[in-house]
């Protein structure tokens, strides 16, 4: 593996102080991860959103902790240079703080990524700073939480009052004296993102959350248009997947159907 532009924590925290903003992308699987990699990506996230996009899955609840293991195995396989971080499931950091460092080191470990993604602000600030302590990298994640989506009641935008901005800024200050090394803010109002960005050290990157982020994720799927039916407003399409598989697809068929595949260059 070549080094030289491999992305590391200290890289990263560089881009926020350099004021460059950071791009972040999901990925599940080999063939993605290798060709997000190879466009130049700032961070590869291997989200727990493959409960969704993968498995087929209402919510991200239902997704393991080997499952995880196993995703993040796959895409460390491809990545040369992004850094790699891989969500902790539901149910694997809630117990305690002790099964939280176990799960921590168990995913950390076998899978060698850079750093692991907790859901949550004060009240798991506990367990961060005993991951972070044992050497482990972690990034924060505030705002529309969908590991607690049944808490939570709705994939809605979150933190719309001033009381509950106030509480979301709090928590972000929570979770940097925590040691985390950067924070995801997921559906919340630009001007909150805006101010929580600005008072903290570390890099906050934003879905759904406004430009005044120092950086924006987004799952691959959703920019690469794979799912027509799945369209929320904080998401650009950089392409139409989906109709292009559709379309290359049929193609295929009507080629058996009419005999063109194979040819008698494509025969032995």
């Amino acid at each position: 593996m070549s080094t030289q532009n491999k992305k590391t924590i200290k890289s990263i925290l560089k881009l926020k102080q350099d004021g460059i903003p950071i791009s972040m992308l999901t990925a599940y699987d080999y063939t993605f991860a290798s060709i997000i990699d190879a466009a130049g990506i700032d961070i590869i996230l291997v989200g727990d959103s493959v409960s969704n996009v993968f498995s087929g899955n209402e919510t991200t609840i239902p997704v393991t902790l080997n499952e995880m293991i196993y995703h993040a195995k796959a895409v460390m396989k491809a990545v040369q240079n992004a850094l790699v971080v891989v969500d902790m499931p539901f149910g694997s950091y809630q117990i305690s703080i002790e099964k939280a460092l176990e799960n921590a080191i168990e995913l950390f470990k076998t899978t060698g990524v850079q750093a692991i993604k907790l859901e949550g602000g004060k009240e798991i600030a506990p367990a961060i700073k005993k991951i972070v302590d044992a050497g482990i990298p972690v990034m924060g994640h505030l705002g529309l939480t969908p590991q607690s989506i049944h808490q939570l009641g709705s994939y809605e935008v979150q933190a719309k009052s001033a009381e509950s901005q106030q509480l979301l800024l709090e928590n972000a200050v929570c979770l940097e004296e925590a040691g985390c090394f950067s924070l995801v803010l997921e559906k919340v109002p630009a001007n909150i993102s805006k101010k929580i960005a600005e008072k903290l050290l570390i890099p906050v990157l934003g879905i759904g959350a406004g430009n005044g982020c120092d950086g924006q994720v987004l799952v691959m799927h959703d920019m690469l248009g794979l799912n027509p039916n799945f369209n929320p407003k904080f998401v650009r399409k950089y392409a139409d997947l989906h109709s292009i598989i559709l379309a290359a697809i049929g193609n295929y068929i009507n080629d058996i159907t009419t005999k063109e595949f194979p040819n008698l260059k494509e025969s032995f």
